[in-house]
């Protein structure tokens, strides 16, 4: 099965998948640690994946890659990511497999968000799906909930106080604060993208027309730097992310079993001196 992907196919974003493709098979052809990488899985995070872009945003595109077997027979620590500087708009670093796996045991909200991203670059035959198969099974969504409130109240204390605000900031708050109102009603992996939260969680009222407004402001690529603040959302943020930080009750992780995992590890490893990765159908 081929992954698909939502990437515009206008012409700029031809050339920026073209640029990502080519980037990632230098990735592969030079040495790490000695050894050579395949990557299995390569999709896009932030803004673009969440569906509020403005032309200038960075591309920010992660990956999941593996090395030969032999570099996994050492008992030296070795390193287990892979970090490129930011180059002509492309911000791309990716994590070794077993990191991952371990991350993907404790229910890692960030990879998560990874591998259910709109936008896949790569992935080889099988792996996407059962990396999300495992993912659903190691769900955790106290650690989730966590995760996006603690986002939420950090980009709320840094950016949203005062008369005067970062407006763009509003949507860095919203997208992890609407995360934390799906796990609350339990209603499992918090979509992606932005538009899926806002359709699924804020009724018709000015909240929604004022996130609907910075999302077509944004991608229409008005800088939103500073400017007043929003009342409306201000009100929302506010009473929720006081409320949220209360406290609510949220299961604990449903399951935490590893031979799944290691299976996927050792078939991964096992099968990538002969099996490719796949570039989605556009």
């Amino acid at each position: 099965m081929t992954e698909t992907t939502n990437v515009s196919p206008s012409p700029a974003a031809d050339d920026r998948r073209a640029a990502i493709l080519q980037r990632l098979a230098a990735i592969e052809a030079e040495p790490w640690n000695g050894a050579g990488v395949r990557i299995l899985y390569a999709s896009e995070s932030g803004s673009r994946a969440w569906g509020f872009a403005s032309r200038d945003s960075d591309w920010d595109v992660r990956f999941l890659y593996v090395h030969p077997p032999t570099w996994y027979l050492s008992v030296a620590d070795r390193q287990d990511v892979i970090e490129l500087p930011i180059a002509d708009d492309l911000d791309i670093n990716g994590w070794e497999l077993r990191k991952a796996l371990r991350l993907l045991r404790k229910g890692n909200p960030v990879l998560r968000e990874w591998l259910h991203s709109p936008i896949v670059y790569r992935a080889a035959p099988g792996v996407a799906e059962r990396l999300r198969h495992l993912a659903g099974i190691q769900a955790s969504p106290r650690a989730a909930l966590y995760h996006y409130l603690h986002m939420a109240q950090r980009n709320h204390r840094e950016y949203l106080q005062g008369p005067e605000v970062r407006l763009k900031k509003y949507l860095y708050v919203l997208r992890p604060l609407l995360a934390c109102l799906w796990i609350e009603r339990g209603l499992g992996q918090p979509p992606v993208e932005l538009a899926q939260l806002v359709d699924a969680l804020l009724p018709t009222g000015a909240v929604r027309a004022a996130v609907l407004d910075l999302v077509r402001r944004k991608c229409a690529g008005e800088e939103l730097e500073r400017g007043p603040a929003i009342p409306a959302l201000d009100a929302f943020l506010g009473r929720e992310l006081v409320r949220l930080g209360e406290g609510i009750a949220i299961p604990p992780q449903a399951a935490n079993e590893v031979a799944g995992l290691d299976a996927l590890l050792w078939d991964a490893v096992m099968g990538s001196a002969t099996e490719a990765p796949s570039e989605p159908k556009q």
